[in-house]
């Protein structure tokens, strides 16, 4: 049996946001974050050669969408 503490850090680390979005491919799930709110969730499309641009295909029938980590936002893994 393992350890409470383990199971609850590795939620932890998998709810965690992604401080190198360079981490990121392409078709993984995740969810955009602006003041702790979750304002758009979806697949990765692309993620820029600098790590600071992320395009996003969104979960629900929409355009794609460009997010950039100089508006503030953050990206976790859903």
């Amino acid at each position: 049996m393992k350890a409470r503490g383990t199971v609850l850090s590795r939620r932890m680390a998998f709810a965690a946001t992604v401080s190198d979005w360079r981490s990121l491919k392409a078709g993984e799930r995740v969810e955009i974050l602006k003041h702790a709110h979750v304002v758009a969730a979806g697949e990765v499309e692309e993620v820029s050669v600098s790590g600071n641009v992320l395009w996003l295909v969104p979960s629900s029938p929409s355009e794609n969408q460009l997010f950039m980590k100089s508006d503030g936002v953050q990206v976790r893994r859903a």
